[in-house]
């Protein structure tokens, strides 16, 4: 199973970038950010004729985020972040689709820092690591995945010196997600890629993009009992290269949904016991 999470910059505007991305990529569940647009333009039409259902929760102009899925319907769970009824921004969608649990976030930006726009972000992040650990207790197949705003460390950003004073970057924010990760989730794109400069997000400033100076700040966070199923982690940067395409890239995940491996030390007793049975049936029979 393929689960990615793609912040689009912009349904509509980016509407033939995502459709090519989704024939040519085919992830079984996509996650969706900062659509920018209300529910009713929602190009559902376009969605469902590439093969997958979708559920939305637009915002005009602004934010946004939504799931779609490969030949069925998402089963929604959550829409909003729990924890503050007077927060109106559409940056959190939850839905089961193809036996997983998904939540697709948007998580705030934070600049200027400091200021209330960055207070918002630290407060929606104890939200968030709330709701996350009420999903991890009930140890179910379950996958955070979406644009963070959060440069986890140093090694995920292109020169972390030109961007101290940014909201990504800050003390605050990558402590918020070191104990996300500490709650028992795995980061999987850096599972996957432990030594490498990987990057999900170009701006378009400064030629960042063909310089390749990037940050990785769209992540796929994976409960345990995934975790043990990953097979591959990437990002489909060929998407970043488009005509008019967004500033970030897609990321996915690989899984294996089939047999469902068994830890080292189960392993180790099934051998004993194998090589046991195989024993007792070489020994020679007992006379009476």
């Amino acid at each position: 199973m393929k689960i990615a999470t793609y912040n689009v910059n912009g349904i509509r505007s980016r509407l033939p970038n995502l459709l090519e991305w989704l024939e040519r990529e085919a992830p079984d569940i996509a996650c969706l950010q900062e659509l920018k647009s209300a529910d009713r333009g929602f190009p559902i039409g376009a969605i469902n004729d590439a093969g997958y259902g979708a559920l939305w929760a637009g915002q005009t102009s602004w934010n946004g985020v939504a799931i779609l899925a490969k030949g069925v319907d998402p089963v929604e769970s959550r829409r909003g972040l729990p924890g503050d009824a007077k927060d109106t921004q559409s940056r959190y969608l939850e839905a089961m689709a193809h036996g997983v649990l998904v939540g697709c976030i948007y998580l705030p930006n934070g600049n200027p820092w400091p200021g209330p726009k960055f207070d918002y972000k630290l407060a929606w992040f104890e939200r968030l690591l709330r709701h996350a650990q009420r999903l991890l207790d009930t140890g179910q197949a379950v996958v955070l995945a979406g644009d963070y705003n959060v440069v986890p460390t140093d090694e995920d950003i292109y020169d972390p010196k030109h961007w101290r004073r940014d909201a990504l970057l800050q003390p605050e924010s990558r402590d918020a997600y070191a104990r996300l990760l500490a709650q028992g989730w795995t980061d999987a794109l850096r599972e996957r890629h432990p030594d490498e400069r990987i990057y999900t997000f170009w701006d378009y400033f400064r030629q960042h993009w063909p310089r390749d100076r990037g940050l990785r700040i769209d992540h796929l966070l994976l409960a345990p009992v995934l975790a043990e199923r990953l097979k591959d982690a990437n990002v489909d940067r060929w998407v970043r290269d488009r005509p008019k395409a967004s500033d970030h890239a897609p990321v996915w995940v690989e899984l294996d949904m089939g047999t469902r491996k068994r830890s080292p030390a189960k392993k180790t007793a099934t051998k004993k016991a194998a090589a046991k049975k195989a024993a007792s049936k070489k020994a020679p029979a007992r006379k009476a």
